[in-house]
C-alpha cells in the first residue's frame, strides 16, 4: 500500500524548522505537483531550496528519514511562512479538486538544468517507481497543502487565521477558534459470498475494479457505515464484519478503514446506478486487480484472490 515505505520512516511531528539548501520543496501549480520523473532510477526528483530565490518562504511539512519537505504557499495563502513551522489541510469529497486552480505565486525553480514537469496525483500513480516513498510524500504533502488552502479564514467569525506556535493548528485571533488538519474517516468494504467477492466499478472517474466504499456519517460507528454503504450501493445486508487494516489517503484527506464482511441472506444485487457502473460477484481466480499496489482496495482484493481472506 502507498504508506509502505519501509525501511524509511515518516516523521509527521510538528516542529519549527527553516528550509536548508538541500531541503525538498513541494510546489503545486493548481493541483499539479512540480517534479522531475527519473525514469531510469524510478524516482521523483523534487526541487530543493537552493533552486529558489533566497527571499521565498516555505512551510515545513514533514520529514522522511533525514530529508525534510517544505511547501511553497499558494497565492491566496500567507505572504510569509509562519515563523518556521505551521501546517494546513482540508478534505475533499473523495477526489482531487479541479486542475484549473490558480497557479502558485512562485515560479518554477531555476538554475537546476532539469526539465520540471507538472503531474496530477492520478498521473503520478501511473508512473513506474522503484518504491512508495516519493508518491507517499506527494500524497501526504497534498493532504497538508489542501488544509493550508482552506484554513486561511475562520469558519466561525471570518477573521484571518494565524499559525499556532506549539502545534499544527490555525488559530483565530478574534474569537479563539482553533482549526486542525482535517481527516475524513471512510470505509473500504470487501463483501464476501462464499468463494466470491463483490467487485464494483464507479459510475464516473476511476475506471478500474474497486470495492464498496463510503464516508462515515456523524453519529455512526465504522461498522454501521459498512452496513449502510453496502445497503445503499448494492442493496445487500451483511454480517460478520471484521476489521482488516487502515490507510491514509491524502488525495481526499481520508483515513480509510478496510473491513471484510459476509452477505446476510439474499445475494441479489440492486446496484445504485448513480454511484456504480458495475457490481458483480466475482470468483477468486477471476478477480482483476488495479494496475498499481498503492490502494487498500487493491490489497483487499488481492488477499481475497489469494485465499488469505
Amino acid at each position: 500500500m502507498i504508506q509502505n515505505i519501509e525501511p524509511a520512516h515518516l516523521d509527521n511531528a510538528f516542529r519549527r524548522a527553516e528550509a536548508e539548501a538541500d531541503s525538498r520543496i513541494v510546489q503545486f501549480d493548481g493541483n499539479r505537483l512540480l517534479v522531475r520523473y527519473d525514469e531510469e532510477g524510478g524516482t521523483l526528483v523534487f526541487p530543493q531550496k537552493k533552486h529558489y530565490a533566497d527571499q521565498q518562504a516555505f512551510i515545513y511539512l514533514f520529514s522522511i528519514d533525514s530529508e525534510s519537505y517544505f511547501l511553497v504557499p499558494d497565492p491566496e495563502g500567507p505572504t510569509r511562512a509562519p515563523g518556521p513551522g505551521g501546517d494546513p489541510k482540508t478534505p475533499s469529497t473523495g477526489s482531487q479538486s479541479s486542475e484549473g486552480d490558480s497557479p502558485s505565486r512562485f515560479p518554477a525553480p531555476d538554475g537546476t538544468g532539469a526539465d520540471w514537469s507538472r503531474y496530477s496525483l492520478q498521473e503520478l500513480r501511473g508512473l513506474k517507481l522503484c518504491g512508495n516513498r516519493d508518491i507517499f510524500a506527494a500524497y501526504t504533502a497534498f493532504h497538508l497543502r489542501q488544509w493550508y488552502r482552506t484554513s486561511i479564514f475562520c469558519g466561525a467569525c471570518g477573521a484571518r487565521t494565524v499559525f499556532d506556535e506549539k502545534e499544527r493548528a490555525k488559530v483565530c485571533p478574534e474569537c479563539g477558534n482553533r482549526i486542525y488538519p482535517r481527516i475524513n474517516p471512510a470505509v473500504i468494504i470487501g463483501v464476501t459470498n462464499g468463494d466470491r467477492l463483490l467487485i464494483t466499478r464507479y459510475a464516473q472517474g476511476f475506471a478500474h475494479n474497486a470495492l464498496v466504499a463510503g464516508f462515515c456519517e456523524i453519529g455512526e460507528t465504522a461498522e454501521e457505515t459498512v452496513m449502510r454503504e453496502v445497503m445503499e450501493e448494492v442493496g445487500l445486508r451483511v454480517k460478520n464484519i471484521r476489521y482488516f487494516a487502515s490507510q491514509p489517503w491524502g488525495i481526499a484527506s481520508d483515513l480509510l478503514m478496510g473491513f471484510y464482511c459476509d452477505v446476510d441472506g439474499s445475494d441479489a444485487i440492486h446496484r445504485d446506478d448513480g454511484e456504480l457502473g458495475y457490481a458483480e460477484w466475482v470468483p477468486r481466480k477471476e478477480i482483476v486487480l488495479q494496475p498499481s499496489d498503492y490502494s487498500l482496495t487493491n490489497e483487499m482484493m488481492k488477499r481475497f484472490r489469494d485465499g488469505l481472506a
